[in-house]
């Protein structure tokens, strides 16, 4: 008789964010279309190692399952990538999940990414529109420049991103390539453009544009395939432009 086929997932595990990580193994059995959400869930129903010790079912964030909500990202054989779209089938075994490395472990497979959303704060990412009331349609923008705008913001704030570039680290260092292709999706917008120079101001500051290494791993791994290097070359130039004004204006 054929052995059973098997799915293997090794999982790193921290009960908190002060505890100690450490690894335990389980196993399911194999079912077609296996993401790696659904195998977690699978272990959910029945959270017994490959040793027979009955534990605590692993911890991870999920919502949409269809890569938009970006919650779900994790190290999956050490590469960072959305864990609903991960395939078991396409993947060696064991298939090793870790946390994010580069942002605080709340949990298991779940990280604080509140970095991100502090970054898009200090880069005003939002169109500054004031009041409830009809203020009427808003201003044309060309083909063109919606083509590309549309690119920037299919953003999940995922932070694959951060996540490999090298001159992201835990505490402080590069505002990451995520809040940069923000700035120029808000830059190119005709009501965002309000706030331009203040971006670019928060951009050259510490953490910003030019502690960009050029590495380009960010385009690499991003899930939504946007134009991360472009961003990063358009914004350098933006504020390169603003440095000269900058002087002359004094």
């Amino acid at each position: 008789m054929a052995a059973e086929r098997t799915i293997d997932l090794r999982v790193r595990r921290q009960d908190g964010p002060d505890a100690s990580p450490y690894w335990q193994r389980f196993r399911i059995p194999w079912a077609p279309q296996h993401n790696v959400v659904s195998a977690l869930l699978e272990i959910r129903r029945r959270p017994v190692t490959t040793a027979g010790e009955r534990v605590p079912a692993p911890v991870w964030e999920a919502s949409c399952l269809e890569e938009v909500c970006g919650s779900c990202a994790m190290l999956v054989n050490g590469t960072p990538r959305m864990a609903c779209m991960a395939l078991c089938d396409r993947l060696a075994q064991p298939i090793v999940l870790e946390p994010l490395q580069k942002f605080p472990v709340v949990r298991d497979l779940i990280v604080d990414r509140s970095r991100m959303f502090e970054a898009l704060k200090r880069i005003k990412g939002w169109i500054p529109i004031d009041g409830t009331y009809d203020l009427g349609p808003g201003p044309k923008i060309a083909p063109d420049r919606q083509a590309l705008m549309y690119g920037l913001d299919r953003c999940i704030t995922c932070g694959c991103c951060l996540e490999v570039c090298p001159q992201v680290h835990r505490e402080g260092g590069f505002i990451g390539a995520a809040a940069i292709s923000q700035a120029l999706l808000f830059n190119l917008h005709p009501t965002g453009e309000m706030h331009k120079e203040e971006r670019l101001d928060v951009l050259m500051g510490p953490g910003g544009i030019a502690d960009c290494g050029n590495a380009q791993n960010c385009v690499e791994v991003c899930p939504k395939s946007i134009p991360l290097t472009f961003a990063i070359g358009e914004i350098g130039r933006q504020t390169t432009l603003k440095w000269i004004k900058d002087i002359f204006r004094r």
